[in-house]
């Protein structure tokens, strides 16, 4: 069988991945609503049908490999994880919470267009042939020959050697430490300590002047309520609107604040906090279900299913979580 190289981009990961020609597999784009164009090369190189993921998500037995345009975060892993080759547009190292599953026999990142002009294509036996197995068997051979008739002198050419594998190794763990250690620094200044300085600043704007007033009273009629609160639990657990407020729990976090200032001032029962909690909580998670769900294998038909039925119980089960919540705050204040 017929095989073809998918090369690394400049400044991209790994040594390259071999994919069968006429496999019979399907090629997964998942970058965007559009088919990518590095997709639809892979597809007519090695004769294989593309697949828009955000259509339709065929099963891992029937993928050849994965096209994504991930940064760094759960994408770049996922497929490496089931052992599904991954090429990534960006030029994306090992990154993102699964990247212990990232290797390079089965990710590749920063391809481009340009790394599929002239293809490379080989036999399969040519890549896995026994000629490189025969010719590591002789210079093993040869070594181990060679080696019965080593001079004393070479002891202390060993022992170098030896103490230069100790030393790359522990290398290897002080790069491991460093790199972890400036990812830690990395996440906190990008998003740890901005996301401080926002709610800092946004407690500030909102006490010290009339916003503050302005969102009391926009409030006011729903958090101060359990009616309200119940109407606004509805409103976040809409289906078609809790995947977009649930990202980075953004919306959640800037109202609870809000309210959470309230309740300091006086405008708000303390009573209500919370069932005000579950009440800006109903959308979290939600825009994490189609992900969640794929890296428990789940099968194309479960995730169809799962993801509306999903949606469908936090629109029901959000304002029960109100009222609940509510019922068990009464008397605490």
């Amino acid at each position: 069988m017929n095989i073809l190289h998918i090369p690394p981009g400049p400044g991209g990961y790994g040594k390259g991945l071999w994919l069968p020609i006429s496999s019979g597999k399907k090629v997964l784009s998942l970058t965007g609503r559009e088919i990518h164009p590095l997709a639809i090369e892979i597809g007519a190189l090695t004769q294989s049908e593309v697949v828009n993921g955000f259509s339709c998500v065929p099963s891992d037995e029937e993928l050849l490999c994965v096209v994504i345009n991930c940064g760094g975060s759960l994408r770049c892993g996922l497929y490496p994880k089931k052992h599904i080759p991954t090429i990534n547009v960006l030029p994306t190292g090992k990154a993102g919470p699964l990247a212990a599953y990232i290797t390079e026999d089965n990710y590749v990142s920063g391809v481009t267009l340009a790394q599929l002009q002239q293809p490379e294509m080989q036999q399969n036996d040519d890549r896995y042939g026994s000629p490189s197995v025969g010719g590591t068997a002789t210079e093993r051979g040869s070594t181990a020959t060679g080696s019965e008739h080593q001079p004393p002198e070479q002891s202390m050419a060993r022992l170098v050697r030896l103490v230069e594998k100790t030393g790359t190794a522990t290398g290897q763990v002080i790069a491991l430490l460093f790199a972890a250690s400036r990812e830690a620094v990395d996440v906190s200044l990008r998003n740890v300590i901005p996301f401080m300085a926002f709610v800092s600043v946004l407690i500030a704007v909102v006490q010290e002047t009339a916003l503050g007033s302005l969102i009391a009273h926009a409030l006011t009629p729903l958090a101060n309520s359990l009616w309200g609160l119940v109407l606004l639990s509805f409103i976040c657990g809409i289906p078609f609107l809790s995947p977009i407020l649930g990202p980075g729990a953004a919306i959640s976090q800037v109202i609870g604040v809000m309210i959470g200032t309230q309740i300091g001032a006086g405008n708000i029962s303390p009573a209500f906090a919370l069932p005000a909690l579950f009440a800006i909580n109903v959308q979290v998670g939600c825009d994490f279900v189609p992900v969640g769900l794929s890296m428990q294998e789940a099968k194309p038909e479960t995730i169809a299913k799962g993801v509306p039925a999903f949606l469908l119980s936090r629109q029901l089960t959000g304002p029960l979580a109100v009222i609940i919540g509510w019922a068990f705050s009464l008397g605490l204040f």
